[in-house]
């Protein structure tokens, strides 16, 4: 049996006796539009279909409501949301930290972290980190993060340049989207 418990949790729509105006405009199961019908009549409809009566649209004047099948109907619903989360692609942001006297081995390596976080879509924050009277010569931190934009091999783009934050210098940057 298709008619469904009004108390059950329906996410904010009103469906059979939870709607409580007096006229709907009223679309059947196959889709077809009836015109303005007075509530207790639509439900009739709906109870003699072995179907529910479901408000689709409560803002319209009247409101639209229409006589289908509700736990289909809502199966539909979260199936399009589940569809519409699988195709999302979650940006995540990593961050690469190194200090200004890095030798170019270690440059080598951590530019090449970064060429694989950029090539799987995420963003990297590159942070150089100054300790003590490093902080004099904040003009080598700039100079290790061009060195690092300079062995990247892809295309990319600089989301936030390099800016000294605190005791921190850091720059933003992405993969440029593919067309």
């Amino acid at each position: 049996m298709a008619y469904v418990n009004t108390n059950s949790n329906n996410k904010g729509q009103r469906i059979n006796e939870m709607i409580r105006v007096r006229e709907v405009r009223l679309i059947d199961d196959e889709g077809n539009q009836l015109g303005i019908v007075s509530t207790p009549e639509a439900l009739k409809m709906a109870k003699d279909k072995d179907l529910d009566l479901v408000e689709v649209s409560p803002n319209a004047n009247p409101p639209v409501c229409k006589i289908l099948d509700y736990g289909k109907y809502r199966f539909e619903q979260e199936k399009k949301l589940r569809d519409s989360k699988k195709n999302q692609k979650v940006l995540k942001l990593k961050e690469i930290r190194m200090q200004p006297k890095i030798g170019t081995g270690d440059l080598d390596t951590k530019a090449k972290h970064i060429q694989e976080f950029l090539d799987e879509g995420d963003k990297v924050k590159v942070t150089i980190r100054f300790r003590g009277r490093e902080l004099a010569h904040t003009e080598l931190g700039y100079d290790v993060l061009n060195e690092v934009l300079k062995r990247l091999t892809s295309a990319y783009n600089i989301e936030k340049p390099a800016a000294m934050d605190g005791r921190n210098m850091s720059m933003t940057i992405s993969a440029k989207a593919a067309k």
